[in-house]
């Protein structure tokens, strides 16, 4: 089991991700797991993000999607905002310090919202731009995904609601 914190699309947001997506070559994200995530925190116990997530409080914002790139070096399709949103960098440095602060390693690299929605194919030789959607942020999650032989399977374990 590994955790992490993300946040979700709402559905319709997610299947037209999926459906933009299903054009590209490579292994293809399925609309049920298309998510932006904040914290990756690997093969640990929860209980202690938990308690610091509960501290974190954000505001309630939404991402635009604005822009898709595709990058060479890990052969990974993606979507995201061209510039994080201030509400969105302010819940993930907030999130960020509490969990260092419980005793959580995460990844040292800038934080850069995207949402990965193919892996391992080929350099597109153009890349449409991705679909007007709606993502709204009201909550984050703290996720748990189990790896079977059948691949990832995810399941939220708590919920966060952001202020309005």
């Amino acid at each position: 089991m590994r955790f992490f914190f993300a946040v979700w699309p709402p559905a319709e947001t997610a299947a037209r991700l999926e459906a933009w997506a299903a054009a590209m070559e490579g292994r293809r994200t399925p609309a049920a797991k298309i998510h932006l995530t904040l914290a990756f925190l690997g093969a640990v116990s929860p209980d202690q993000a938990l308690a610091a997530a509960r501290g974190v409080k954000g505001r309630c914002h939404a991402i635009p999607i604005e822009k898709a790139h595709y990058w060479r070096h890990n052969r990974v399709l993606w979507v995201g905002p061209r510039e994080t949103p201030p509400e969105l960098k302010a819940l993930v440095e907030a999130l960020h310090g509490k969990l260092e602060r419980a005793g959580y390693v995460l990844e040292r690299r800038p934080f850069a919202a995207h949402v990965t929605l193919a892996r391992d194919g080929r350099a597109p030789a153009n890349l449409p731009p991705p679909p007007a959607v709606e993502w709204p942020v009201n909550e984050f999650t703290l996720v748990q995904s189990v790896i079977s032989s059948k691949g990832s399977v995810y399941e939220i374990v708590e919920r966060f609601q952001l202020q309005p």
